[in-house]
C-alpha cells in the first residue's frame, strides 16, 4: 500500500517530467519568434505554479487531518480507558477465535 506522500511525490514527479519534455519542445530556438509560443510558455509556467500550490495546499490539509485525527483518538483513549482496552480485548478475542479455527 502507498502512502499519501508517496503517490504525491510520484504523480509530482511525473507532472515535472511532463513539464520538462513540453519545454524542451517548446524552447526550440526557430520557435522563440513566434509569439504564440511565448503566450505558450507562459501559460504553462502559471499552470504548473498554480498545480505545484494546490499541491502543497492539500498535502498540508491532509497532514493537519491526520494529527488532529491522532489527536481525537488519544483524548478519547485518556478519557476511556475501559472501552478502549475491552475493545482490545474483544478484537484479540475475535482473532484468536478465527485462527484458532484454521
Amino acid at each position: 500500500m502507498t502512502s499519501v506522500s508517496e503517490t504525491l511525490s510520484n504523480t509530482q514527479s511525473e507532472l515535472e517530467r511532463l513539464v520538462g519534455d513540453l519545454r524542451g519542445l517548446l524552447a526550440n530556438k526557430e520557435l522563440d519568434n513566434i509569439p504564440q509560443i511565448r503566450q505558450l510558455r507562459e501559460r504553462l509556467d502559471d499552470g504548473i505554479e498554480n498545480v505545484r500550490d494546490s499541491a502543497v495546499r492539500a498535502a498540508q490539509e491532509a497532514a493537519a487531518q491526520a494529527r488532529d485525527a491522532a489527536r481525537a483518538a488519544d483524548r478519547y483513549a485518556h478519557d476511556e480507558p475501559w472501552r478502549v482496552a475491552t475493545a482490545a480485548l474483544a478484537a484479540g478475542a475475535l482473532v484468536g477465535f478465527l485462527l484458532a479455527r484454521r
